[in-house]
């Protein structure tokens, strides 16, 4: 199976279009790889550090840091693999410090108006 199938370029667009679209494309996947990745990595985070939690609590006792201690390690590398597919912004989204300023600023403008209103 081939990862990536080049197809030759169809005669109607120009080559500038078609790269262009490729570069896209190639991003695109880059992108949705990542993502997959990260669940597959979510996955097997979950299925194992339940078996190790369970082997390791009913062999040596649920109390303690012992049979958590995987799944907060590797819980820190998941995390930070999380953050290098999502981002930082991923709850907040891009823009959210303009919006809450702009927010803010129409709060701002609508008390000025009720105060400037029962002058």
């Amino acid at each position: 199976m081939e990862k990536y199938s080049i197809e030759p370029y169809k005669e109607e667009q120009s080559p500038l279009k078609d790269f262009r679209e490729e570069e896209a494309y190639l991003r695109a996947k880059k992108r949705v790889e990542a993502i997959s990745g990260f669940y597959w990595h979510l996955a097997s985070y979950v299925i194992v550090n339940v078996f190790l939690i369970l082997l390791i609590g009913f062999n040596a006792g649920f109390s303690g840091f012992g049979p958590y201690a995987t799944a907060f390690f590797w819980g820190i590398g998941l995390l930070f693999h999380f953050i290098g597919v999502f981002g930082f912004n991923f709850l907040l989204g891009k823009n959210w410090e303009q919006r809450k300023i702009e927010e803010f600023m129409q709060k701002e403008r609508e008390k000025d108006s009720k105060f400037n209103g029962y002058e």
